[in-house]
């Protein structure tokens, strides 16, 4: 009798076998070789494409979100400054209230950032099912849902560069056990490089000056080397098809990162510092502002600079010395006009 883990993630593992064997027809019906790795392979990254493009207003949720938690940085901590040392219930229920009226005045909350890989979970794990029911399936002639059992049984013999692609570094099935260790170690390098990349844009160049000095800041920056630590560890069961999966995954959300941090960054940030350069050597304004307005700043700048050339400030000191100066001045000067008396 199937446990409730199973229930939840059929409808995402009927999903996983109907994409799979959706591209595999198409390959299959261009000619390409039904039972070998690369059209698997292939089949694979196709379906990590249609999940990453599902998933791409959650995406622009979590930029939101996380633009919304970097602005209100500064509020936060006026927040715990006014609360500090209030260990009692009602200081922590006004403080949390008062935490949750910022939230939705700058429109976020501290989950939207991990929407996307949240909605990811359910279609790695039904992946994960798929390819580890492969080979006991193949042995029974039976199929795996929207996979018919010749399909399976076509999937069960594909090999990538010498190794299954259901295989694990624990479990390297049938074939070449060295061709599986070398492969997986290649892709849990490039997952952990890929996801440490990923955290490094976001925890760095995408947050303004206060969220740098915040707890959020030190966050991103443990996660950024503890994701990396966890797919290194867990990466050993993955077999290679998951494998593939996830680091195509992450080229694909390092790459739509990249893109948006580049061209809409988070206001004070590195990033949108270097973007005002990138439009200043085009002779643009800078982001958000018009021609108009950069112009009339700029014009203001050259007055208020001008205007203090013109008059510098001076010490009291300094100024008590030039007016004791112009008065000996004039007694010298009205001395020296005095005509000596005849004798």
């Amino acid at each position: 009798m199937p446990n409730i883990f199973d229930l939840i993630l059929w409808p995402f593992k009927w999903a996983v076998s109907a994409v799979l064997w959706v591209f595999h027809s198409l390959f299959t019906a261009i000619g390409m070789d039904p039972s070998s790795g690369l059209t698997w392979v292939l089949c694979i990254i196709c379906l990590t494409l249609v999940m990453r493009t599902l998933t791409i207003p959650l995406f622009v949720k979590q930029i939101k979100a996380m633009r919304g938690m970097s602005a209100m940085q500064g509020d936060i901590a006026k927040l715990q400054a006014k609360y500090k040392g209030k260990k009692d219930q009602l200081s922590r229920q006004a403080m949390a209230q008062e935490q949750m009226a910022l939230y939705k005045k700058h429109g976020t909350n501290p989950f939207a950032s991990c929407l996307p890989i949240i909605a990811q979970m359910p279609i790695f794990f039904g992946l994960y099912q798929v390819l580890m029911g492969v080979s006991g399936a193949a042995a029974a002639n039976e199929g795996i849902l929207m996979l018919p059992a010749d399909l399976v049984k076509q999937f069960s013999e594909a090999h990538i560069f010498g190794a299954p692609i259901f295989s694990t570094m624990m479990n390297p099935g049938d074939g070449n056990h060295t061709a599986t260790v070398i492969q997986a170690i290649v892709m849990i390098l490039l997952m952990s490089g890929t996801q440490f990349f990923i955290q490094k844009q976001l925890s760095v160049k995408n947050m303004s000056e206060a969220a740098l000095n915040s707890p959020m800041f030190r966050q991103q920056q443990m996660m950024m080397y503890i994701f990396p630590i966890i797919f290194a560890v867990t990466g050993i069961n993955f077999p290679l098809g998951v494998m593939y999966y996830w680091t195509v995954s992450n080229f694909w959300a390092l790459g739509q990162q990249w893109w948006v941090i580049r061209n809409n960054p988070t206001p004070g940030s590195q990033a949108e510092k270097e973007l005002n350069e990138r439009r200043a050597a085009k002779g643009l304004p800078p982001v958000g502002k018009t021609k108009e307005q950069h112009e009339k700043e700029l014009e203001e700048a050259r007055e208020r600079a001008n205007a203090g050339q013109r008059q510098q400030p001076m010490s009291k000191k300094r100024q008590k010395q030039q007016r004791a100066k112009g008065k000996g001045g004039q007694k010298g000067s009205s001395g020296g006009s005095q005509k000596p008396k005849s004798s």
